[in-house]
């Protein structure tokens, strides 16, 4: 998914690991690129209903790739014409594939894809390694190093008014394991387990998210210098614009000097 791109809490995630959610200018880049991230939420939603059908009140995943296209502002005409299509048996079929690797100076990578192709995704991917120097490895290499969470981030409006303290609370007893506030919101992390049973809690709650999205965060850091940082970007950049492929993931631990040089070289 990518309406995470615009919102306005990710620096609070970068220590987790989102190379774009630290360099603003990447976001900024990002948010120019609307009919390709209407592409990936069109994937989304084509995907959603093909596996829970089209009505969002039955399909919690609709209903997430529903909302995350409102906050990114798709036209609503978009969301309906992508139901329509997929809930009439028209379009591509798409498979979730994930690849894992490591870049240069051992920092690991992770990629979610979403394809038609595989064939066509995996040589893609593959030579974006080898043109940076990586490795490409074998599904679930990387399984010790990130694990998968769902963040909801949710903007102060949406909480019309209601106690922060106790909208805390209400979240941890539904089953969220950190809390981050932010001047303009907050940012919900729940395990992977508990997406549903969060996106509940909310709806009972009348609060609405801006996204709502599984993501993976690594569980240790890997300490990068420039060199090895500009490489990593190199990397995750070429794997970012492929049209298959819906985020990248890293390990990369970046001190502020590290990061001051790279915003300088950009």
């Amino acid at each position: 998914m990518s309406g995470y791109f615009s919102g306005p809490f990710h620096g609070n995630t970068t220590p987790m690991g989102r190379i774009f959610e630290k360099r603003k200018h990447k976001i900024f880049a990002r948010n120019a690129k609307l009919s390709k991230l209407f592409t990936r939420i069109g994937k989304e939603i084509a995907m959603a209903v093909k596996a829970g059908g089209p009505n969002p009140d039955a399909n919690t995943r609709l209903r997430m790739a529903i909302q995350n296209a409102r906050g990114m502002n798709m036209p609503k005409d978009n969301v309906d014409r992508a139901i329509k299509k997929a809930a009439g048996g028209e379009g591509v079929d798409f498979a979730e594939i994930t690849y894992e690797g490591y870049a240069p100076g051992g920092v690991a990578i992770f990629v979610d894809a979403a394809t038609n192709n595989p064939t066509r995704t995996v040589a893609n991917v593959r030579s974006f390694f080898s043109k940076c120097n990586g490795t490409l490895g074998t599904s679930g290499s990387l399984s010790h190093v990130f694990e998968r969470k769902a963040e909801f981030v949710i903007e102060a409006a949406a909480l019309k008014g209601r106690d922060i303290d106790e909208f805390e609370m209400e979240c941890i007893d539904a089953g969220a394991e950190d809390v981050i506030r932010d001047d303009e919101g907050l940012v919900i992390l729940t395990p992977y387990n508990a997406f549903g049973s969060m996106q509940q809690k909310l709806e009972q709650l009348g609060v609405e998210s801006k996204s709502a999205e599984l993501k993976r965060f690594p569980l240790s850091l890997h300490p990068a210098d420039i060199t090895i940082a500009r490489n990593v970007m190199k990397l995750v950049d070429m794997l970012d614009e492929d049209e298959d492929v819906n985020a990248v993931y890293h390990n990369m631990d970046l001190s502020e000097e590290v990061e001051a040089e790279l915003e300088k070289g950009s």
